[in-house]
C-alpha cells in the first residue's frame, strides 16, 4: 500500500517517522521542521490512520511494517528509523524484513502490552474493547497518558475517539498479539544502533505513569537483554507523547544517533 507522507529536505541520513496507534504523521512537526534543513525527512500516516486509506484487514503490525520496509526502498541509503507507541513495533518489524535499508532504531515511549499465549492474550483485548465500546475504551486509555489536561492533549484523546471502532478493536489487539508472539524475535534481529528514549511506564495498576531518571522498567530492562549495545535515555516529567511534549530533548537524542 503506498502510505501518505510528508516529505521534507535532502542529503545525509534519511530519518523515517511512524506514529503510534489511533495517531498520524502530524505528531512528528517539531521533528521535521528541526531536522529538514539539513537531511532528508519522512513522516508516514499507516494505513487507516490520518489519510493513507485502509480497513480493519490491512491493520496489523506485519503489515504496517511490511509497508515501512516498502518505503525505505527508494531511498538509496540506510535510513534512521523512529516509532512512536505503537510506531515502536511498527519500525521493528520494518527492520526484520530490510535490515539492509535501516542505518539505526529510536524507539520512543514503547512498551510491552502481550505476553504468554498470543491468542489468549489478544482474544482478552478484544474482549474488553468490545465490552466497553471503542470510544469508551479510547478515553480513558489515552486521558491517562498526559501529566497535565491541555488543549493539546485534550485535541489527541478526542483524536483517538474518533478513530473508526472497526480499524481500534482489530488493531489494539493485533498489536498485543504481535507483542506476545513476535517482539522478543524482533529485539534480538536488531543490528543496527538502538536508542531507547522513554518517558513513561505501564504500572502494576496498569495505569500509564511517568518515570524517574535512572528509573528502569521491565520493558526497558527487555530490550537491554534481547539488544546488545542497546542505549536507554529517560526523559523525566512529561507524559507519554514525548516528542511532542519535549520536542527539543527528543530532537538532540535523535541527532546524537548519527
Amino acid at each position: 500500500m503506498t502510505l501518505a507522507c510528508t516529505r521534507a529536505g535532502t542529503g545525509g541520513t534519511p530519518i523515517v517517522f511512524v506514529h503510534g496507534f489511533t495517531c498520524d504523521r502530524g505528531d512528528w512537526s517539531a521533528q521535521l521542521a528541526h531536522f529538514a534543513p539539513d537531511r532528508e525527512v519522512i513522516a508516514c500516516d499507516l494505513p487507516g490512520h490520518g489519510e493513507t486509506p485502509g480497513g480493519p484487514a490491512d491493520c496489523t503490525i506485519e503489515r504496517f511494517g511490511a509497508d515501512v520496509a516498502a518505503l525505505l526502498a527508494p531511498l538509496g541509503r540506510p535510513a534512521l528509523l523512529v516509532g512512536h507507541s505503537l510506531g515502536c513495533r511498527v519500525i521493528l518489524e520494518a527492520n526484520r524484513r530490510a535490515p539492509a535499508r535501516v542505518a539505526g532504531l529510536v524507539l520512543i515511549d514503547g512498551s510491552r502490552m502481550g505476553s504468554g499465549d498470543a491468542a489468549q492474550a489478544a482474544e482478552a483485548m478484544r474482549a474488553a474493547i468490545e465490552f466497553a465500546g471503542f470510544a469508551a475504551f479510547a478515553e480513558p486509555f489515552f486521558a491517562q497518558m498526559f501529566l497535565r489536561r491541555t488543549p493539546a492533549a485534550a485535541a489527541l484523546i478526542e483524536r483517538a475517539r474518533r478513530l473508526p471502532a472497526a480499524i481500534g478493536s482489530t488493531l489494539f489487539p493485533a498489536m498485543v498479539r504481535w507483542d506476545a508472539a513476535q517482539l522478543d524475535a524482533a529485539l534480538a534481529a536488531v543490528q543496527a544502533p538502538l536508542l531507547v528514549i522513554q518517558s513513561t511506564t505501564i504500572g502494576a495498576e496498569k495505569k500509564r505513569v511517568p518515570l524517574r531518571a535512572g528509573e528502569t522498567t521491565p520493558w526497558l530492562d527487555l530490550v537491554r537483554s534481547r539488544v546488545r549495545g542497546a542505549r536507554v535515555e529517560v526523559i523525566p516529567g512529561v507524559g507519554h507523547f514525548t516528542q511532542i511534549e519535549a520536542p527539543e530533548r527528543v530532537n538532540a537524542l535523535i541527532a546524537s544517533l548519527g
